[in-house]
């Protein structure tokens, strides 16, 4: 099964609420999921390294607008004004599965 979100939306101040269609539901941290975050300015291209610093990144951080990208990716644009990562399903719900809480239906 293509694992999709049914669906996305804010759950409190820090965290968003995403569910799956295989059934599974989770909180995530707004915080973590801004830490994770793929993109050329948070990765060094040539090294893998993570370029963004946890402790850069305020405890009041929050996606400000969620947005799809094709059947594959969601593009989130933060209160810091960063805009540029897209965040592929698979990695997100693996994100989910290590950084969020497993919520029971």
């Amino acid at each position: 099964m293509h694992l999709l979100p049914t669906q996305v939306e804010p759950l409190s101040p820090i965290e968003i609420f995403i569910a799956w269609n295989n059934g599974e539901k989770y909180s995530l941290p707004y915080k973590e999921i801004r830490y994770h975050c793929p993109c050329a300015g948070c990765v060094d291209e040539n090294t893998g390294q993570r370029t963004l610093e946890r402790s850069s990144i305020r405890p009041d951080i929050r996606a400000t607008q969620v947005q799809l990208v094709g059947r594959y990716a969601l593009q989130m644009t933060w209160s810091d004004g960063h805009d540029t990562g897209m965040y592929h399903y698979d990695r997100l719900y693996e994100l989910c599965q290590k950084q969020g809480k497993h919520l029971s239906s």
